[in-house]
């Protein structure tokens, strides 16, 4: 019978968040981006071993996280690069232009609940433009229930980015470390058989094959 280790209230890694028995850390690669990325999460969302928000900011080291709180005002000069332009993305933005800026922009990531991102969004709007991009097909987020189709994950956002503007290297690294990021938030939940039908059908069983064999080793029951 599957066990929870989630559930069970292990003791979690101090990066990743995940329980120690499914710590990701020995797979991190670190990805450096032409974009400037900043990541606006919701202050529930932080301690959440799920937030995508806090996987891009592990992994892509130039990128930066700030923490959203009902009770704060949001500090606009502490996010905005002055010498970018700011793009933040949301499904209500407009189109994402079809010509490739002169310069990468600075990309604001909403990271929360939808709920949560439309209240932040509200809050940042005015700083910049708001763009929402081409997303299609199913989303491979399986840690949480998207609402719908249609609904991503905040590193789907940006994978999604990422290849509208030709970044394909940067593309590539990033799903690894998402698709990583999914398997082990599914193992660590015990849910064996959809982390089984996950992996067949991505590609980190090959970059990943060392990583995955110590992940999946026997451990004695805590």
């Amino acid at each position: 019978m599957s066990r929870s280790v989630v559930n069970a209230g292990a003791p979690r890694c101090e990066r990743c968040k995940f329980p120690l028995r499914w710590c990701i850390c020995a797979g991190e690669r670190t990805i450096e981006c032409p974009l400037a990325i900043d990541v606006l999460i919701h202050h529930r969302e932080f301690w959440r071993p799920t937030s995508t928000g806090r996987l891009i900011n592990r992994v892509i080291p130039a990128s930066r996280g700030h923490v959203f709180r009902h009770d704060l005002p949001l500090n606009e000069s502490a996010i905005r690069r002055q010498e970018r332009e700011l793009w933040i993305l949301h499904p209500l933005g407009e189109p994402l232009p079809t010509r490739a800026p002169s310069a990468p922009p600075q990309v604001l990531l909403l990271d929360g609940s939808w709920r949560e991102a439309a209240r932040m969004m509200h809050g940042v709007e005015s700083w910049g433009r708001l763009v929402s991009l081409p997303m299609t097909g199913p989303s491979r987020y399986l840690l949480r229930d998207q609402q719908g189709a249609g609904n991503y994950s905040t590193v789907e956002a940006l994978l999604f980015l990422l290849a509208a503007l030709g970044w394909h290297a940067e593309h590539a690294m990033l799903r690894l470390q998402f698709e990583l990021h999914v398997y082990a938030g599914l193992r660590a939940r015990g849910e064996k058989t959809a982390a089984e039908i996950f992996l067949a059908e991505s590609s980190i069983r090959e970059a990943f094959s060392e990583i995955l064999v110590d992940l999946n080793r026997p451990r004695p029951r805590e």
